[in-house]
This record gives C-alpha cells, sequence and structure tokens, in this order.
C-alpha cells in the first residue's frame, strides 16, 4: 500500500471508528465484543483498501462487515450472552450510566433485522431510505422495524421508567 493509500486509511479509520463502536455496541451489547468487532472489520477493511476505495460507501460496506462478523460470533457461541457478563477493562471506559445499561439491554431482546434498524436510525442518523439500500431491505420493510423496534423497546423500558415492575 502506498504511503497516500495509508494516509487515506489512517484519516479514514478516525473519521469513522467511533460511530463503528457504538453501531456494533448497539448490535452486541458488549463493549469488548464490539471493539474486537470493530478491529477485525478494520483489518479486512485494510487488506482490500485499494478495492475499496471505489465504493459509494465504504463506511456502510464497513456496517456490512461488522453485522456479519458478529453475526458469526453469535452462531459460533451458540447462545447469545447477557450484557455486561464482561466488564470493560478498568480505567480505560468509563462505566455506562444506568439509563445506557437500561436501553441496551431492552435493545438485546429485540431480533436483530429491528435493533440493527434501531441503531443505524437513532444511533448514526441515517434515514431510513439508507438503511434500506445498506440492508437491502424494502423501505416499507424498515419502516416496520423501526416501528416494531419502538414498540418492543417501549414494552421493555415502560417499567423502568415508572419505577414499576410492569405488573401493577
Amino acid at each position: 500500500m502506498s504511503d497516500v493509500a495509508a494516509a487515506e486509511f489512517d484519516e479514514f479509520y478516525r473519521s469513522t471508528s467511533g460511530r463503528l463502536v457504538r453501531y456494533v455496541f448497539g448490535l452486541t451489547g458488549d463493549l469488548a465484543d464490539a471493539q474486537d468487532l470493530v478491529q477485525e472489520t478494520y483489518v479486512r477493511a485494510w487488506q482490500r483498501w485499494d478495492r475499496l476505495t471505489g465504493y459509494e460507501s465504504v463506511e456502510a460496506w464497513l456496517r456490512m462487515v461488522a453485522t456479519r462478523l458478529a453475526t458469526d460470533r453469535w452462531r459460533r457461541l451458540g447462545v447469545r450472552r447477557a450484557f455486561l457478563a464482561a466488564a470493560p477493562p478498568g480505567g480505560v471506559v468509563p462505566p455506562p450510566s444506568e439509563e445506557t445499561v437500561l436501553v441496551v439491554t431492552a435493545l438485546r431482546v429485540l431480533p436483530l433485522a429491528q435493533r440493527q434498524a434501531i441503531v443505524m436510525h437513532y444511533l448514526l442518523d441515517l434515514s431510513v431510505e439508507q438503511i434500506a439500500r445498506e440492508t437491502g431491505a424494502p423501505v416499507g420493510t424498515v419502516k416496520s422495524w423501526l416501528s416494531r423496534g419502538r414498540g418492543a423497546l417501549l414494552a421493555e423500558l415502560a417499567p423502568a421508567a415508572t419505577g414499576g415492575d410492569g405488573d401493577e
């Protein structure tokens, strides 16, 4: 890889890595897993950088690869681990707020397609049309995922917001 291409990749990494970590964390609910998956995603991007620079949206390619890597990891493990099963390394990252824990825990209940749509729309500020293009799903399906995902999140988070357990 030329020095110019390496510099372009470095700049691309600096400008996109934070968003990709947030996206993968939203999918997995585990910061350590998210960081590992993002690192693997960027390794694959580095290996293909000369070809990727011709893509319309390299960041969309990254999200697709990260989603597939996360799915592969879940399949290998055979079960989905509970949120916060592994604590992040001490001193590196401040602990998540109670609200963050509640939201990520609620996200883990959603089917992958709904979780992915919610994370892309609300954490990455992607439009419904952008999500549809990236996932290959019709716009109506993305809207359905968002609607059902919001409903499921509301059902999960409402008891915490009211201080009850939902049985009152």
